[in-house]
């Protein structure tokens, strides 16, 4: 049944319940693309997917030019699958939020400050967009349609 505070004459939503739904909507859309985005970035680093180098020359690049243990490849590129993946699902989102942002602070010092700001010179701006993101899901958490709000209601 209709209710007039949920719907206009013409039975189309009202603004006010329009926005109580799509506001709902907008939270786990950025945690769940935020998680799907560094996938193909930890892809690439770890088994050379997506035009990337592989965990070897991913090593070698660490090494050479950042001067980081090879073995920071392997983490990195763990961090991206598999804390992606966590947040994409919302379990463990704190943790791994703050994997993510540890590791884009990395990249944004280690790697692209010295390039500038803007990420088509290889600057710091997607590597901090990213940053702020996870940051948020640190402070925040994976929210009521996450995994982890499923785990806690069936506790």
């Amino acid at each position: 049944m209709q209710t007039s505070q949920t719907y206009s004459p013409e039975g189309v939503l009202s603004p006010a319940a329009l926005d109580r739904v799509l506001s709902r909507l907008g939270e786990p859309m950025v945690r769940v693309f935020a998680g799907v985005m560094l996938l193909p970035h930890g892809a690439q680093k770890l088994f050379g997917w997506f035009g990337g180098y592989g965990l070897e020359a991913t090593g070698q690049f660490f090494a050479t030019k950042l001067g980081l243990p090879p073995v920071l490849a392997l983490v990195a590129g763990l961090i991206e699958v598999g804390g992606g993946t966590l947040l994409a699902l919302g379990l463990a989102t704190r943790a791994a939020a703050l994997l993510v942002a540890g590791l884009m602070t990395v990249a944004v010092v280690k790697v692209h400050l010295g390039a500038g700001y803007f990420w088509m010179s290889g600057g710091y701006e997607y590597p901090l967009l990213w940053g702020v993101v996870a940051l948020s899901f640190v402070f925040r958490g994976g929210g009521a349609w996450s995994l982890d709000a499923v785990l806690r209601r069936h506790r």
